[in-house]
């Protein structure tokens, strides 16, 4: 990451450890992997440490198990860590008490999900304001800023409609809208298109990536496919058996993976880019595509 950004986020030595032996693994000092294993534990997440700058799109890319999602859902602290330190702006929320989670959970932070997480009784207006109701905010004030946020999404005309009158893309688009409206510093995306169809998901990416060129919002976004991976990221990691493997911009890592599991992950592409003679062209045009430039590792 290239220096005097500003650092959004910072996630320090992260571990999330499951297992009745937890208790026996001191983790006020350096252990390995193996070490957790040994006493019984199953460590999903292992000694992760990265950082995020503002407006930046940091991809997490991985296998089914790798433990993608239970990273992400650690930095909300909706699954609580085993140890490390979270920080979103400074303020760390690995410290914070009930109260002040939540009040970071609905002022700083949103997420989208794999499965959209519609309330199926509620409209689409009321889906979309529905954190700002949680907030206190005042009926005109929450629906008018819903009604902006249904906008940029492209669902003017359908405030009325309940998710089940819509299709599973125009539901993501609910979703997305029902996070953009809360103004969110970090925005935390969970495999949210990879339910979708190819054309439709296509859809959501270009979607998304108009909305980053023109908001600028901090996002870390999880995904299993390495094409939406290379769309969409500034930076990219790559995740495998709770730990990053690789961590840096998309085509250094096609063009330089870190081992095995990488360069299978990448050899698709990265033959591509070699055959053609295009692989900086190609990511450059995926960056353009973007409308960024991508941050130096």
């Amino acid at each position: 990451m290239s220096s005097g950004t500003d650092i959004l986020l910072e996630v320090e030595h992260l571990w999330k450890i499951y297992g009745p032996h937890e208790r026996n693994i001191d983790l006020t000092k350096p252990f390995s992997l193996e070490e957790a294993i040994a006493k019984g534990a199953v460590a999903a997440v292992c000694d992760i440490s990265f950082k995020v700058a503002q407006g930046e799109v940091f991809v997490i890319m991985g296998l089914s198990g790798s433990g993608k999602s239970t990273l992400i859902r650690c930095l909300l602290r909706l699954i609580e860590p085993t140890a490390g330190k979270i920080r979103v702006g400074g303020e760390e929320v690995t410290s914070m008490d009930e109260h002040q989670l939540n009040r970071f959970r609905r002022t700083r932070v949103a997420m989208v999900f794999q499965h959209y997480g519609l309330l199926p009784h509620r409209t689409v207006l009321e889906n979309v304001a529905f954190g700002l109701k949680l907030r206190g905010v005042g009926r005109e004030e929450r629906e008018s800023a819903a009604r902006e946020a249904i906008r940029q999404v492209g669902l003017e005309g359908w405030e009325t409609r309940y998710p089940a009158a819509l299709s599973g893309g125009m539901q993501q688009r609910v979703g997305i809208a029902r996070a953009l409206v809360q103004n969110p510093e970090l925005l935390l995306m969970d495999e949210p298109f990879s339910g979708l169809d190819p054309l439709i998901r296509r859809e959501m990416q270009d979607e998304l990536l108009r909305l980053q060129k023109e908001l600028r919002k901090t996002i870390v976004f999880v995904t299993h496919d390495l094409n939406e991976a290379l769309r969409m990221g500034d930076r990219m990691a790559v995740m495998q058996q709770g730990t990053f493997v690789q961590v840096g911009r998309p085509q250094e890592i096609i063009m330089h993976p870190a081992n095995d599991y990488v360069r299978r992950f990448v050899q698709d592409e990265r033959r591509f880019m070699l055959m053609s003679g295009t692989a900086d062209k190609r990511v450059e045009k995926l960056a353009h595509t973007a409308g960024r430039k991508f941050i130096a590792g």
